[in-house]
This record gives structure tokens, C-alpha cells and sequence, in this order.
């Protein structure tokens, strides 16, 4: 069994990048992982203010939402962010919580496995692969772990344009195969 940490960083509750993580999350749950869902659309978090002080401390000098979700990253095996797709990068809320992440850089991290989903409006390869691009310059500073899958959903804006979509079904087997 493992401890999985699923982050959705979409705004709308029932939106379609947030439907991928449901569905990794019940594939997850259904192989008898431990597996706890977390939106930011209700979290306080704070810009990082490139202090630096959290590479000595391990602590960020700011206390909001992002000390709470940085302490179930630390002690997850697993890591899953699903994220819409803004101007061919994560969302604005996501990229501020992985900047706010600098602390577990140089902690004894327990996570090896880190899964992005990610839905665009944009259907063409170039969402996919800026996307990506922009997302593994997080990972790879994780020495110790690494992208272990993806899903990527192009071609939905709306709320519910996702459903009946294949990627679903390919998130749910994703997370039923940790």
C-alpha cells in the first residue's frame, strides 16, 4: 500500500482537469492505496518570496495553506498534481504552491513517484509538450524522484466537456496500477 497524495489546482470544483484527478484517485483507492484529494480552490497560499531561509530551516517564513500540503508531500510516496492548462503551463495556483515547496528540496522527501493531469481547451502536441517542459523543471530538482505518468486531455474548456473522454478511463488505470 502506498500514500498518495492527489493535488487539484482547478478552480471549478467538477472541471475537467479536476474530473482526471477523481478518476486517478478512485483507480488509486481501488488497488488499496492510502489516497487523500486536496483542491486548492479553497487554500490560502502565498507567493514565495525567495528568501532562501527555508534551505536552512526547512520551514517557510510565511504560515498559510501551503505548510499544511507541504507536510502530506514530505511524507507521501506518491504525488499526483492534475492541473488546467494556462498559456501552455500549469495553473497559476499550482505553480505557486510547487514554488512554496522549496523547503522539502533539501529534506529527506519520502516521495519517488510524481504523476501530472492536465486538461486544455488547446488540443495540439505543443500544449502537451510545453506543459510538460515547464512542469519536470520541478521535478527534476527532486533528485530522487521522478515523472512516473502522465495524462494529458486536450480539446475541453467547459465544465463537463471531458466526459465520455478516454483519458478518464486512462487516469483511472493509471492510479490502479500503483
Amino acid at each position: 500500500m502506498k500514500k498518495v497524495l492527489v493535488i487539484s489546482s482547478s478552480f471549478r470544483t467538477k472541471g475537467n482537469s479536476a474530473r482526471l484527478a477523481e478518476e486517478f484517485s478512485r483507480g488509486a483507492k481501488e488497488a488499496g492505496n492510502d489516497v487523500e484529494f486536496i483542491s486548492l480552490h479553497d487554500k490560502k497560499i502565498a507567493f514565495c518570496r525567495g528568501c532562501l531561509t527555508c534551505q536552512k530551516t526547512k520551514r517557510c517564513v510565511i504560515s498559510d495553506d501551503a505548510d499544511i500540503i507541504r507536510e502530506k508531500m514530505l511524507h507521501a510516496d506518491v504525488l499526483v498534481f492534475a492541473t488546467p492548462v494556462y498559456y501552455y503551463g500549469v495553473s497559476g495556483q499550482l505553480k505557486t504552491l510547487l514554488d512554496r515547496c522549496n523547503p522539502l528540496y533539501s529534506s529527506d522527501y519520502r516521495f519517488r513517484e510524481i504523476y501530472l493531469l492536465f486538461a486544455a481547451a488547446e488540443e495540439s502536441e505543443d500544449a502537451e509538450k510545453r506543459t510538460l517542459a515547464g512542469f519536470d523543471g520541478w521535478v527534476v530538482c527532486y533528485e530522487k524522484a521522478a515523472l512516473a505518468g502522465y495524462v494529458f486531455c486536450g480539446g475541453v474548456n467547459d465544465v463537463g466537456d471531458i466526459e465520455g473522454n478516454k483519458k478518464l478511463e486512462e487516469a483511472y488505470k493509471m492510479g490502479k496500477l500503483l
